[in-house]
Parts: structure tokens; sequence; C-alpha cells
């Protein structure tokens, strides 16, 4: 099994996607954003302070499976793409058992993470990500 680190796991979300979605978010962040701008300003203060959650990829795709509520994943912030061994086995795991849309947001430009993007492009059907 699959073990992976995030900050905080909802069940059912109703804020971040057009679906009733699972949210995920990640645990891991450069600070891109305040280094970009030069001001402390980041809009996930408390999701950052919050402490770590171990849980195994399987137990989070089970949750979603098995919520009749849920029509898609959203992965969110911190920073996925700073996790993206986690966020790639995380999606993997996932596609075994479900085509639903995967939602990423990001705080990097596509130019910054193209080669990953065009990964899960390649890869992977149904994910949609936000910058």
């Amino acid at each position: 099994m699959i073990d992976l680190k995030i900050k905080q796991l909802l069940d059912e979300d109703f804020v971040n996607y057009k679906k009733p979605s699972m949210f995920i978010g990640f645990p891991n962040c450069n600070w891109k954003c305040e280094k970009d701008c030069g001001e402390k300003m980041c809009q996930n203060k408390e999701l950052a302070l919050s402490p770590d959650i171990e849980i195994s990829c399987q137990k989070i795709v089970d949750r979603y499976m098995q919520n009749p509520i849920t029509k898609a994943i959203v992965c969110g912030g911190l920073e996925p793409f700073d996790s993206w061994e986690d966020l790639v086995n995380l999606i993997h795991e996932f596609r075994k058992h479900t085509q639903d849309f995967i939602i990423i947001y990001s705080g990097f430009y596509l130019s910054e993470i193209n080669d990953k993007v065009e990964y899960l492009r390649q890869n992977y059907d149904n994910i949609i990500i936000k910058f």
C-alpha cells in the first residue's frame, strides 16, 4: 500500500468544482506566490500550519468510491505539484477504479511545470489543471 502525506481530506466539498467533490489538500509548498510578489500573502496559511495526515492512497480511493454524492476529485493546496510523486501515485490509484474528473489547482505557471502537465495528459484521461 502506498502511503502519502496530506493536510486535509474533505469527503464532500461543494466549493472547489462544479460537481460535488472530494477535496485533498496537499502538504508541500515552496512559497512561490510569496517569492513572486515579494509579500507574505499565503491564502492557505491555516492549512500550512495544520499537522500532516498520513494515509494510504487506497484508503482515500475507498472513501471516494463508497460515497454516492461525490463525482470528482479536487487536489488543492498548498501545492500539489510540490508533492509530485504522491500526486501521481494517487491519480494512478484512482484510475484503477474510476474515470471521474480530477481537478488540480496550482500556483505554478504552465511553463514552470509543462513537463509534468504533459505527463499527466499523455497518461491519464479527465485531468483538469487550473492555474
